[in-house]
This record gives structure tokens, C-alpha cells and sequence, in this order.
């Protein structure tokens, strides 16, 4: 059973807007309760204890003492009043990054939080390719946005330098990077997954790490364990992974997936270095790989376009014509 999130601020519109909002996020495992005012949250607690409450700054704390409630985020109206007891979080800002903020804030227990949910384990997708500038990150930025119209998908970039901050146009806060830190610190959570995922075009994504140096000195045996357990917690239907070119390998990753698309171009240079990549896959005793490859000609933009419209243009073109066709198995993909 979900826990409660409580929210009680002067304004009612905006408790019951952030709600809403948040009760449609189903990477939190929390049903939250906006309250109209504080009598009926101090009767509400006294029937069942809130576990995380956002309650605004100018609340008095003395009306504060009758709430049970585990732990007391505030709503601040001001991003300078930083100095209070509780947790403090910026009032006025979009409900994806607030809800962020507020789930970086909450004190997880481990043991509060099972590491598996009931359900089905998510069906993994790569996309990788030893052939640079194929249209990769736009692939999987399409392909992402049309799996999730069916199935509930998160994309996971595992790029050095991806650009998608340019392109979507976001200031990351947090990022893999935060994901690969927690990890390490058997402190990996539902919520700590909540905490950094962004959304574009409806596509829950994962940012790339802040810096290439955090892939650089993480095994890809950590990265498939951590990948393993966002598939096993059953939040998401599909996990679409953007493969780089890993340091310090990426066979455990491909091993992990259940399908893996490959974009490939017709030159001399791209047609040896994936003959050289199929031949490396065999001679290091992993040649099933290259059953679960399937070689993707994908079209090729008609026009230079801007940065903001990137994705928008790629959706509505070709690719997104491409990419439906290929699910619908009527062309694209084939086995070499």
C-alpha cells in the first residue's frame, strides 16, 4: 500500500493542483492528500500518520505540534529562506522539478521501500552502434516517446556528451551521476529514481551523467546491477538505454538487453568497423549478441533544423514515420 504524502498550504488551488499533478506520477510511491485546512489534517493524522508532509512557510509551527507526521518538507515563497529546521523547497517552481526537490529531500528508509515490485520485470531495449553519427540519440529520443503511447517507458542516456540539455532545453539538477553515486552507497531507491527522472514529450528519461568522468570510472558490471534493479522494481513496462561508447565496457549492459537496435550506415568505414564489432563478439565467446541485434538503415534529416525544435521535427518526419513502421514490423530492421 502506498504511504501519504500530505500537502496543506494557505492556498488551497495550489495543494490541491500539486496533488493532482502528483498523483499521476507513478515513479512515487506516495497517494497525496491535499488538505483544505488544518484542522482536517490534524484529524486526519490522528486516524493514520503522514509520512511526508509539504506544509507552506508561513504556517505557524505551533500548529504543527498536533500532525503526526514522519518528516515536514516547507514550501518556500522565497528561494533565499534556506535556514529553517525542515527541509526547505522553492514554492513557485514547475511540478516536475518541485516534486524532484521534494523527493531528493525525503529521509528514505531501506527497509521501508521493497527493492521488487509486484509485477512484471521491464523489457530492456538497447540502442548502440560502433559506428559514430548515426542518428542514435535521435532515434532513441523518438523511439522513446512512441513506446510510451503503449507501454509505460523510461529512457536511460548512458552517453559521455549527449547534448540532450541543449536539445530539450532543461538545467539538470540531477542527473545518472546522482543514480550511480547512490548506488555505490546501497542507498538506491524507488524514490531516488523519482528524484532524477525528467520527462519530454510524455517520455520519462534518466539525464546523462553531469560529467563523462563518472561512466569513465564505473564497471559496466555496476551499471547492469543498477539497471537491474530499475527494471525489477516493475515501475516501468519498458527501459530504453542509449548505449555510449563505455570505457570500461559494455557487454554486461548488452547481455541485459532483450533486444538491441543497432543504426547503421552504407560506407566502406561504417561497414568495417561493424564487421570488426561482430567479429570481436565472437572471438570473446559472446557471438548470441548479435542474435539480439537487429541493423537499422535510418532515414536521414531532410534539413538542418534548429536545437529547441530537434525532437518535435524528428517525431512528426521521418524518423517518427520510421520508427512506427519498424514496430509495426513493416520495414527498417533486418539481421546481417
Amino acid at each position: 500500500m502506498k504511504r501519504i504524502m500530505g500537502i496543506y498550504d494557505v492556498d488551497p488551488f495550489y495543494a490541491d493542483r500539486f496533488a493532482e499533478f502528483a498523483n499521476q506520477k507513478e515513479r512515487i510511491p506516495f497517494t497525496v492528500v491535499a488538505f483544505t485546512s488544518m484542522g482536517k489534517l490534524q484529524a486526519f493524522t490522528r486516524q493514520r500518520p503522514i509520512e511526508l508532509l509539504l506544509v507552506g512557510d508561513n504556517v505557524d509551527k505551533e500548529l504543527l505540534a498536533d500532525v503526526q507526521a514522519e518528516q515536514i518538507i516547507r514550501l518556500s515563497e522565497s528561494r533565499e529562506a534556506l535556514s529553517l529546521e525542515q527541509p526547505v523547497v522553492y514554492k513557485y517552481q514547475a511540478s516536475d522539478a518541485l516534486l524532484r526537490e521534494v523527493m531528493s529531500c525525503y529521509k528514505t528508509q531501506p527497509e521501508q521501500i521493497p527493492l521488487t515490485a509486484v509485477g512484471v520485470k521491464s523489457m530492456v531495449i538497447g540502442v548502440y552502434s560502433p559506428i559514430n553519427r548515426c542518428g542514435k540519440t535521435g532515434f532513441c529520443m523518438t523511439l522513446g516517446q512512441i513506446l510510451e503511447r503503449d507501454s509505460h517507458t523510461l529512457l536511460i542516456s548512458l552517453e559521455e556528451h549527449s547534448g540532450l540539455s541543449r536539445l530539450t532545453g532543461t538545467v539538470y539538477t540531477s542527473s545518472l551521476s546522482d543514480l550511480i553515486y547512490f548506488y555505490r552507497q546501497d542507498e538506491y531507491t524507488r524514490m531516488r529514481l523519482g528524484a532524477v527522472v525528467h520527462n519530454w514529450g510524455g517520455l520519462d528519461y534518466v539525464p546523462p551523467v553531469a560529467y563523462a568522468e563518472d561512466l569513465a570510472e564505473i564497471r559496466a558490471e555496476e551499471l547492469a546491477e543498477l539497471i537491474g534493479r530499475i527494471t525489477a522494481d516493475g515501475i516501468y513496462e519498458v527501459v530504453l538505454l542509449d548505449l555510449g561508447c563505455l570505457p570500461r565496457g559494455m557487454d554486461p549492459l548488452l547481455e541485459l538487453c532483450d533486444m538491441i537496435y543497432s543504426p547503421i550506415k552504407e560506407d566502406c568505414v561504417s561497414a568495417a568497423k561493424l564487421e570488426a564489432w561482430q567479429e570481436y563478439l565472437e572471438q570473446s565467446g559472446r557471438g548470441h549478441l548479435w542474435e539480439k541485434i537487429c541493423l537499422l538503415k535510418l532515414p536521414r534529416p531532410s534539413a538542418v533544423w534548429q536545437a529547441e525544435t530537434y525532437f518535435e521535427q524528428l517525431l512528426w518526419g521521418d524518423m517518427g514515420d520510421f520508427i512506427r513502421n519498424l514496430l509495426k514490423g513493416q520495414n527498417g530492421g533486418y539481421r546481417s
